[in-house]
């Protein structure tokens, strides 16, 4: 059986290339990415280390490919070892980085955001989800910022959770265009855009394309360097055996 860790757009792609097979299962976080998904094929739910040993053994995996977010870090931390200690076939898929702007702060973490935002005046949209909304939140000073989230209950929840404004919460589901991310940032009104590196399938070249183009400043957090492949039909050659 063939474990596929998904959660994002190049797993449905990577699903549609292979819904002719049937030992493969899919593994999502939360409900809300059923509705993405084709066949039933899925497992929803959160995973640990211990969680995942469980999973391999009872699903009879025999190789894993993971298509987790790039900063869902532990994911594939944790699936890198198991994969190892079960002695079996560990595949990674990697978005490529954004390109660097001039007109850009490139950070190389969320600890490096922390320091940099802290320091800033003006108003500052944020893309980067839900997850840091608390950590962001005990530097916003006089500031006003932005949250761009998920429109689902758990994302409206943290922000409730963390005394975010309904005015300061923008529920919608991307990737976006280049215009619509204009005519957001632009009806904010905002001097920073918030973002993670996620590649063009994340859609943070949209982003800088339209901060640049409204002379807005982005502000890039960056990620690790990790090991793996950029190309799906490749992947879906292993999957098949072909490889």
């Amino acid at each position: 059986m063939i474990w596929i860790i998904g959660g994002t757009s190049e797993a449905r792609e990577l699903i549609d290339k292979i819904i002719d097979l049937d030992d493969y299962i899919v593994t999502i976080a939360t409900d809300d990415g059923k509705e993405f998904l084709k066949g039933t094929k899925f497992h929803v739910g959160r995973m640990d280390y211990n969680n995942m040993l469980d999973f391999i053994t009872q699903n009879n995996v025999n190789m894993i490919v993971d298509l987790s977010h790039p900063y869902a870090k532990k994911v594939t931390q944790n699936a890198k070892k198991a994969a190892n200690e079960k002695g079996i076939k560990y595949i990674r898929y990697i978005r490529k980085k954004a390109l660097s702007t001039p007109k850009g702060i490139y950070l190389n973490s969320f600890e490096e955001a922390y320091d940099y935002i802290a320091n800033i005046k003006g108003d500052v949209f944020f893309t980067t989800g839900s997850k840091n909304i608390g950590d962001f939140e005990k530097i916003r000073s006089k500031n006003r910022f932005i949250y761009r989230v998920l429109p689902t209950i758990e994302s409206i929840k943290i922000c409730k959770e963390h005394s975010v404004n309904m005015k300061d919460i923008v529920a919608v589901l991307g990737p976006f265009s280049i215009e619509y991310n204009k005519a957001m940032f632009k009806e904010y009104n905002v001097d920073y855009v918030v973002m993670k590196d996620s590649g063009k399938e994340g859609g943070t070249l949209n982003k800088i394309k339209a901060c640049e183009e409204l002379d807005i400043k982005p502000i890039i957090i960056g990620r690790d360097e990790e090991e793996g492949y950029h190309n799906l039909d490749f992947i879906e050659k292993i999957i098949r055996g072909n490889i």
